[in-house]
């Protein structure tokens, strides 16, 4: 799941109700959270007490389980446990060996994949300050010209587009701020209300897997595979773009099937379009040269960081992102995913990861199934919780079982598919509040999740060797 919206449209575009409120009933998550968290913090302690042997992997485990819990559980933001895990490391392990000192430990977090983050942020906050990415959202309207299916695709287009380069969050916030008229005038009943709140859903989940920078699994995946081989933002998205683009015309499908939209649509009146600033058209002009820049990496050979860097330096420097901007940023996903990259080292390091290995022979079972059953994990797990969290706690087990630079990659994706319910991602939430039914969602979130792991199974690991991921 992605991180809670933070910009200057938050009151516009989000709906009336929390997305916390929406997730689960108030006095369920009272106490089921919590409670869970007391469970997952006592088998924690049983572990490292009784499970594992050694001071080092002992005390690996309690901090790495600690952090654990309070990510996947979700009771805390989502960067305490990475300042937690920074903090603890070198209080409780330091002592026993100088790789677990201060020094040490923040080298683990030092990755250009957090730059590549912070580049695709930037180019957020300023798209949403002057406005690029409400104009998307306007522009996928009127261009369906009063035809429901054609809006359909567009809006699950649209939104899955804003996703590739923002939170999925702010991208579906903006598509619904668009479609509220359109939504509004849905006589009760019509089939158009829920298959368009099903198609922005969809589309901010899917969307997030056809580039680097779409999600925090990604990546986490990046910088594990780039031990093996570089993974460069065209390489990415030209095997994750065409899996992206088949998955949303495969939920378009089970959308139409669904609901049967069909007949023209009288779209109500609304404003005209207004031009994009000036302002508005130099961010659009240096957003549409970074992203040439990083698709052009292989001919230039600049990394897709630096351009990154050279992105954030500029629209700063050039007045189109202000001081106060700066705050905008999503910092609590970039210490998020620093806390993903040094939990793998700590795991990696204490030998945990070989520890739990021990014994369980799965190298006896062939290549693919072990790759599958890390997807539909992945999946499981991230329909239920964090997806980052999820990927931070799989990754290092997964290139334990498979060292490879398509087992990270092929685990981003299936933490993609976990969509099936209201909990599972954040723009699901906001359908719900908005009057889709949960079923629905389950409905065509499974069937989605199921394929998607499948395919990704047995098709990822030979597609993945196509462009030199082995």
């Amino acid at each position: 799941m992605s991180p809670p919206l933070a910009s200057m449209h938050d009151a516009e575009a989000t709906p009336a109700m929390p997305i916390e409120a929406i997730a689960a009933p108030p006095s369920r998550r009272h106490w089921l959270r919590p409670a869970l968290a007391a469970l997952g913090l006592a088998a924690v302690g049983l572990v490292a007490g009784f499970g594992v042997e050694g001071d080092v992997a002992s005390r690996a485990v309690l901090v790495a389980g600690v952090c654990l819990v309070l990510w996947l559980s979700e009771l805390v933001p989502p960067f305490v446990p990475t300042l937690l895990l920074l903090g603890a490391t070198p209080v409780v392990l330091g002592p026993l060996a100088p790789d677990y000192r201060l020094s040490s430990v923040l080298t683990w977090c030092a990755d250009p994949v957090l730059i590549l983050f912070l580049g695709g942020f930037t180019l957020e906050v300023a798209a949403m300050r002057h406005g690029l990415d409400s104009a998307v959202a306007r522009h996928v309207v009127r261009w369906s010209r009063g035809r429901p299916r054609l809006l359909l695709l567009l809006v699950m287009g649209g939104v899955a587009f804003l996703s590739m380069w923002m939170s999925n969050v702010a991208a579906a916030a903006m598509m619904l701020a668009a479609l509220r008229p359109v939504l509004l005038a849905a006589p009760p009943g019509a089939p158009l209300r829920p298959a368009l709140l099903a198609s922005v859903a969809l589309g901010a989940n899917l969307g997030g897997m056809a580039t680097p920078v779409g999600s925090g699994p990604n990546a986490l995946a990046v910088s594990a595979a780039s031990t093996f081989a570089p993974v460069t933002f065209a390489g990415w998205m030209a095997f994750a773009l065409p899996l992206t683009a088949l998955m949303l015309l495969l939920g378009f499908g089970l959308i139409l099937l669904r609901f049967r939209v069909s007949g023209p649509l009288t779209l109500p009146a609304t404003p005209a379009t207004r031009a994009l600033s000036p302002s508005g058209r130099r961010v659009l002009a240096v957003s549409a040269a970074c992203v040439v820049a990083w698709l052009t990496e292989p001919l230039h050979g600049v990394p897709a960081p630096v351009v990154a860097l050279g992105a954030t330096a500029l629209l700063f420097g050039t007045g189109l992102l202000r001081r106060e901007d700066l705050g905008r940023l999503d910092w609590s996903t970039l210490l998020l995913i620093a806390g993903g990259l040094a939990l793998g080292k700590l795991l990696e390091h204490s030998g945990v990861v070989a520890h739990a290995l021990d014994g369980a022979r799965l190298e006896a079972l062939p290549r693919e199934a072990r790759l599958g059953a890390l997807v539909v994990v992945a999946a499981a797990l991230s329909a239920l919780m964090s997806n980052t969290g999820t990927a931070a706690l799989l990754l290092p087990l997964a290139l334990s079982v498979e060292p490879s630079a398509s087992t990270p990659i092929l685990v981003a994706m299936g933490c993609s598919f976990g969509i099936p319910f209201a909990i599972s991602t954040p723009p699901n939430a906001m359908a719900a509040g908005e009057g889709l039914d949960t079923s629905e969602l389950l409905r065509l979130g499974l069937p989605l999740m199921a394929v998607g792991c499948l395919l990704v199974s047995v098709t990822g690991p030979w597609v993945l060797r196509l462009f030199g991921l082995p």
